[in-house]
């Protein structure tokens, strides 16, 4: 049977973002060089990937690049606040309806493979994932903001080593993602795009882009794929 795959973006289709966790991706600056009020209105960035947001902050707000050490550094820290603030209760992750089951029932069919395309570094991803129970379901293509770039970046890295370990081509491949950055992402490799989230508006959003397949809740993003990757007919 021909191997496919899907990849998901974390936010929106697999988990939500708090408000709470958004503070403390902030508080490193605040710590270390007194900055408040950094902008939560992700589309405000040049490029929408931790790294380089975290890379345009110390530049604009500093007037200097920092080191690659310095800059990993602050990143740790906001991995720790993170790690500190699940394990308090502080913060909680928060999964989308049905999310866990939808890669409970991918993860069974022989020959899928699951990925991410993440936006977020991966550290974070792995430790939100993990609480969720769903990192070991996509932990094999865990595609990242590490190695920067755009969204269509990082997802054309994992689609390169989809095709490197498994020669799964991109019309054999589904990702998911709820911001017009996924769709764009899609569609500049060539893959398959489901939009995807909870709420209507960020739905009609996608739509009024173009995205033709946009969802809202799981047991339709099953259905779907199943269809789009002819899984009914292989499993």
């Amino acid at each position: 049977m021909e191997r496919s795959a899907v990849i998901f973006d974390i936010d929106g289709p697999l988990l939500d973002f708090t408000e709470a966790e958004e503070l403390v991706y902030f508080e490193p600056f605040e710590r270390r060089y007194g900055l408040t009020g950094l902008s939560s209105d992700w589309e405000t960035y040049a490029i929408r990937n931790d790294l380089e947001i975290y890379r345009e902050i110390i530049s604009t707000h500093l007037g200097r690049p920092l080191s690659d050490s310095d800059l990993w550094s602050l990143a740790e820290d906001y991995f720790q606040a993170l790690r500190d603030g699940y394990a308090s209760g502080r913060l909680k992750v928060v999964a989308v309806d049905g999310a866990l089951e939808l890669l409970e029932r991918l993860s069974a069919v022989k020959g899928l493979v699951l990925g991410t395309a993440t936006a977020n570094f991966l550290e974070v991803a792995r430790q939100r994932l993990l609480i969720a129970g769903m990192w070991r379901h996509v932990e094999a293509y865990p595609g990242a903001a590490e190695g920067g770039g755009s969204k269509s970046r990082i997802l054309e890295r994992v689609l390169d080593e989809l095709w490197a370990d498994h020669r799964i081509s991109r019309s054999r491949i589904v990702f998911l993602g709820d911001n017009l950055n996924d769709l764009e992402a899609a569609r500049s490799n060539g893959v398959h795009f489901i939009g995807f989230h909870v709420a209507p508006e960020r739905r009609e959003r996608l739509r009024r882009a173009g995205a033709e397949l946009v969802l809202g809740d799981h047991e339709a993003t099953w259905t779907n794929i199943q269809e789009i990757l002819g899984l009914s007919k292989a499993d």
